[in-house]
């Protein structure tokens, strides 16, 4: 049984909250130890102290507090602060995450100092000696340093959503430092009569229409695993590796649910805009060579006759009309599925080569 893309994803990113708190909580304790040297009490308590404990419960606590805040973050509390601009959900948030930390950090001590003293949490030795240690500095020492981490886990979420899922990743560990050859799906969604649109609501209006569109568009990309390369105007450019866009029809499946999606809120945009939007797709899958380019604004791009062919695909919409176009050979990859039909109604010859793309149309069940 696989996951579904979507918990997938709250996974991932979860855990990478989980990672960066471990990262902190480990080089805590090797400078609690330097500092501590040879004493087995902490100074500023009396409470006892031990390394081996201290490893295993604040590289453990750390590890569940980091995950806890990205759960809360890629679940939740993100969504609540969608609207809001960077400055003022970095507040938001940042205050909320430090409020939750104290209640955290008190708990654990209190779970710590109860496993040292060999009691209960609510004996009053324990409780003592929770109140001894929230009362000073050294507390507090520990709230800085871990908000530093906090704050750290809470940018690179941000970071991420900002410059795409995935894609601060690939940049941190120079995934595509060195430029890398595979095989990816793209998919090309363009707006019909965008021109004619825009000409009649205005730009701004037309602005508000195209940012509508993005926002709806986006969960069912995700749960499709699908990943955002680029967006041109009214038109989004949707890429998979092979294996996830081909694995039960993922990149079919994401159209799917895009057309649910606006056919489900059409009330919403006939009324804030006069008009339902309707969309004309192109499907290939082909060779790139992905790498990243820039100097003082670096970027990860693809390469590659796969994403011409692509756009040309879904500029043949327009001849046949129909709303989808697929190559022949990424269809022939496909699983064939009872509520999609698939047409052949032509080739497409590109210039500079000898051999024609086979084209079919999709019907789908929900047209």
């Amino acid at each position: 049984m696989r996951l579904h893309p979507r918990y997938r994803r709250y996974l991932r990113q979860s855990l990478a909250f989980g990672l960066i708190w471990l990262a902190f909580s480990f080089v805590y304790v090797f400078i609690e130890a330097g500092l501590l040297g040879s004493l087995d009490t902490y100074p500023s308590t009396g409470n006892k102290y031990s390394f081996e404990t201290s490893l295993i419960y604040t590289c453990i606590g750390g590890f569940l507090m980091g995950f806890v805040q990205g759960w809360i973050e890629v679940t939740w509390l993100k969504k609540q602060l969608t609207k809001y601009p960077f400055w003022l959900k970095f507040l938001l948030k940042s205050l909320f995450y430090l409020l939750l930390l104290i209640t955290f950090l008190a708990s654990l001590t209190l779970l710590i100092n109860a496993q040292r003293f060999g009691a209960s949490v609510f004996d009053p030795l324990v409780i003592d000696s929770l109140w001894q240690f929230i009362s000073r500095f050294a507390f507090w020492s520990v709230i800085i340093y871990a908000g530093t981490a906090l704050e750290v886990a809470l940018f690179y979420s941000e970071m991420s959503e900002y410059i795409g899922e995935g894609v601060l990743y690939n940049y941190s560990f120079g995934k595509y430092h060195s430029p890398k050859e595979e095989t990816r799906i793209f998919m090309f969604l363009d707006m019909k009569s965008s021109t004619t649109i825009a000409e009649k609501m205005g730009h701004r209006k037309y602005f508000d229409l195209i940012s509508a569109c993005y926002s709806d568009m986006t969960d069912p990309i995700l749960e499709c695993s699908g990943e955002i390369y680029q967006y041109v105007g009214d038109e989004i450019v949707i890429s998979w590796p092979e294996r996830e866009g081909k694995y039960d029809n993922n990149c079919i499946k994401c159209l799917v649910k895009i057309y649910e999606i606006f056919r489900k809120r059409k009330e919403y945009y006939q009324k804030n805009f006069g008009l339902v939007p309707e969309f004309k797709a192109g499907f290939h899958i082909g060779r790139v060579t992905t790498g990243e380019i820039g100097k003082i604004k670096k970027d990860i791009i693809y390469t590659g006759d796969v994403l011409n062919t692509t756009a040309r695909i879904q500029a043949q919409c327009n001849t046949y009309d129909t709303k989808a176009l697929i190559s022949g050979s990424l269809l022939d990859q496909l699983k064939k599925e009872p509520h999609l039909t698939y047409n052949k109604i032509g080739n497409l010859l590109l210039r500079g080569k000898t051999e024609s793309i086979e084209l079919f149309s999709i019907t789908f069940g929900i047209d």
